[in-house]
């Protein structure tokens, strides 16, 4: 959603970068390339102004006091990055947990701002952590509301309170305190009520979503917001805030295309945080909006901590334990291994949107969008299809074998040489390094090594040679000396 914006602010720091000594109108020019990237991305003119003029005053009185050259460029930067962190809310905010079960969370928005699926996607997020939700359709207005509430909760494994059928039938608020009754009766922990929403904010919204409230009393009232509305989500927070109240925002479909202006603007306007986002389909595209790593992705620094936090969610303990042991022994890398690796991939999701979490990646944004997705199962069938003998030793891949691995995977026997190749290369480089010099310990422990088996570790120790015997003189006089010294 960023991309455009972040490459313009990267295209203004790298200017500024390039010159030697700053100066007074070298500020005033970043300043103002910053301020057309942030109203071409539909940033409110209000919040736009605040920060262009907060970063313009630090700037120049940060100026005198810094060296010249870099420094001066990165100290901009630095000051960039903080008032943008605090555009977007500051620190990351957690839901408030009640201190007598259950804890009730009310999801309010418009129509199409994805609440249905956003409770789904909430529910599992908390059931994940050991919480045991409940969802609540209260959604009785919108066609078929109650039974997408019901698909989405077995999906997830959360069980959905839905004595009404919704279509127009039933009462919203009757539902809301039925379903807080039966979650203290059967000691649910936490309560996600999905209520209704309009194409506009309207009274009869309002009015509906002020009596839920007054009769469940929630700990937390998420506004919901469609991030690809522009500045309609900030005028419709506005009305929400006004009208029934919210304690946090969530923007959905962050994977979109639109400019993104509603999250620079929506938590500097309302004062209300943003707490999660959206960005994909799945219901495990769903995370704590955290606005320092947001900020990295915006000015092209990437997002490696939430990078790291889907790698560890992916990867199997015992079998990176297993990887680690086999590096320390000092075995070879296998298909098996291979397999294992790409498995722990798929789990982390698209690659397209994990390759855009590392820094710099605007500048590779053509060869991401092209990243064949299907690649790695295609892979995946190749290795799939071979024996355990054939993934732990490659070596015995003769001619038939290729062919009926190829046969099996339904890909040509040339897709099975590319790979076989490829891993033998990589097979060889980490031996390489395990010989020579070793690795860097970073290296080392990104591939699954323990940490201390980097450089100087990693060369095997040579037994030590005996010394040569020198040979005697052929005089004796001389002989004779040499045995005295």
């Amino acid at each position: 959603m960023f991309d455009s914006l972040s490459a313009k602010l990267t295209g203004a720091f790298s200017s500024l970068r390039s010159r030697g000594k700053i100066s007074t109108s070298d500020i005033e020019n970043t300043c103002a390339d910053i301020r057309s990237a942030l109203l071409e991305s539909d940033v409110a003119l209000s919040v736009v102004d605040s920060f262009i003029n907060v970063i313009r005053e630090k700037s120049l009185t940060a100026l005198p006091n810094i060296q010249s050259g870099t420094n001066q460029a990165q100290a901009i930067f630095e000051i960039v990055n903080t008032e943008l962190v605090e555009i977007l809310g500051g620190a990351a905010r957690r839901i408030r947990f009640a201190k007598n079960p259950p804890t009730v969370i009310m999801l309010a928005g418009l129509q199409g701002a994805g609440k249905t699926t956003l409770a789904g996607k909430l529910a599992k997020f908390y059931l994940d952590q050991g919480n045991t939700p409940l969802l609540v359709a209260s959604d009785l207005q919108r066609p078929n509301a109650v039974t997408q509430l019901q698909v989405v909760g077995d999906s997830v494994g959360v069980p959905v309170f839905a004595p009404e059928p919704g279509n127009g039938v039933g009462d919203p608020v009757k539902v809301a305190e039925q379903a807080l009754i039966f979650a203290k009766s059967k000691l649910y922990n936490m309560v996600i009520v999905d209520t209704a929403g309009r194409l506009g904010v309207d009274e009869e919204l309002m009015k509906q979503a002020i009596k839920i409230r007054d009769a469940v009393k929630p700990d937390e009232i998420l506004f919901v917001v469609d991030s690809m509305i522009g500045q309609d989500a900030v005028r419709t927070a506005k009305a929400f805030e006004d009208g029934v109240g919210f304690d946090g925002v969530v923007l959905t479909k962050l994977d979109g295309d639109a400019r993104g202006g509603a999250a620079l603007s929506i938590a500097k306007l309302t004062g209300r945080p943003i707490m999660f986002s959206s960005n994909g389909e799945k219901l495990t595209d769903f995370d704590i909006f955290y606005p320092e790593r947001m900020a990295s992705r915006i000015l092209g620094m990437g997002d490696v901590a939430t990078l790291a936090e889907q790698a560890k969610k992916a990867l199997d303990g015992q079998s990176t334990a297993k990887l680690e042991e086999k590096f320390a022994r000092g075995d070879d890398f296998t298909l098996e291994d291979f397999l294992e690796q790409l498995e722990a991939m798929s789990k982390m999701g698209s690659m397209s949107k994990l390759l855009g979490m590392l820094p710099g990646a605007g500048a590779m944004k053509k060869q991401i969008e092209n990243f064949d997705e299907s690649e790695i199962v295609r892979t995946k069938s190749i290795v799939q299809s071979m024996t355990p003998l054939e993934r732990r030793d490659p070596k015995v891949l003769n001619g038939s074998r290729r062919a009926r691995i190829a046969i099996g995977a339904g890909r040509k026997v040339q897709d099975v040489n590319s790979l076989v190749d490829k891993f033998a290369a990589a097979q060889k480089m980490m031996r390489q390094m395990r010989k020579g010099g070793g690795m860097p310990p970073a290296m080392a422990q990104s591939m699954g090594m323990p940490p201390g088996m980097g450089a100087g570790q990693m060369a095997p120790q040579k037994a030590q040679q005996p010394a040569k015997k020198k040979s005697k003189s052929g005089n004796p006089a001389k002989r004779a000396a040499e045995e005295r010294g």
